[in-house]
């Protein structure tokens, strides 16, 4: 199966040389679940490089970025089409952070930048795995490591929220049995979240910032939840195998 990665942000350039790529951090994190999955990267930032049809890809992932989807720029709406293309075709796909806000908007919800200030640092989530069969072996809560100001704060019509918490109400949402998302980043491990918060550190009210840092260390599901994160893209090859 091919999965296709929109990448909607670069991470910033002092930290290019020591990490990989937002890409680069899926293919790490969904591989080491499947490994007979391949992957594909379009850089949407640029419009000449998007890609040329939903059928590019058997599933489809967005990243994060430093954006804002109410920036509304080119590639913003045109990413949005391609996204409403790809759920009404009934392709997986996935969206995280920026590609959690992006899909919701796509959708018919609203994103805004949150009165409640920066999420950044490891968040514990309330999951409700009631209606989505791709959560059957999640736990009920989840940490996960969040860097974001922009929250979903209106829903599109017929999204149910499967992850939630007091900061961050609309974290994890689902569109029907093929789109679906979550709000903090499951790719960013420790050593990434930690140099970004010390490359955002101006940016960052100070007591903020120290409580991100010292949350750094609980332990965090994003090895557990790309499980998850994996049977939901693939389910329909699952389902169509047998």
């Amino acid at each position: 199966m091919k999965i296709g990665i929109l990448e909607t942000g670069l991470a910033p350039e002092e930290l290019r040389d020591e990490f990989q790529s937002y890409p680069g951090m899926f293919e790490t994190l969904l591989g080491n679940v499947d490994p007979s999955l391949e992957f594909e990267t379009w850089t949407v930032l640029d419009e000449a490089a998007f890609p040329e049809s939903i059928r590019d890809a058997d599933g489809w992932v967005i990243t994060g970025s430093k954006h804002g989807v109410y920036e509304n720029a080119p590639w913003m709406i045109r990413l949005q089409q391609f996204l409403r293309d790809a759920v009404s075709a009934e392709l997986p796909v996935f969206g995280v952070c920026f590609g959690h806000q992006i899909l919701a908007t796509a959708l018919g919800g609203k994103v805004v930048k949150s009165d409640k200030g920066w999420g950044v640092g490891v968040h514990q989530y309330d999951v409700n795995a009631s209606n989505s069969d791709w959560l059957a072996n999640s736990a009920p809560t989840i940490r996960i490591n969040a860097f974001h100001q922009d929250q979903v704060v209106e829903l599109p019509e017929g999204a149910t929220v499967w992850a939630s918490s007091d900061f961050c109400p609309y974290a994890g949402l689902q569109y029907g049995a093929n789109a679906a998302s979550i709000q903090p980043h499951p790719e960013f491990m420790r050593p990434y979240e930690q140099a970004l918060l010390e490359a955002r550190y101006d940016l960052i009210p100070e007591d903020i910032h120290k409580a991100a840092l010292d949350s750094l260390e609980n332990p965090i599901s994003s090895t557990d939840f790309a499980t998850s994160i994996v049977k939901f893209l693939t389910q329909k090859r699952v389902k169509n195998a047998a």
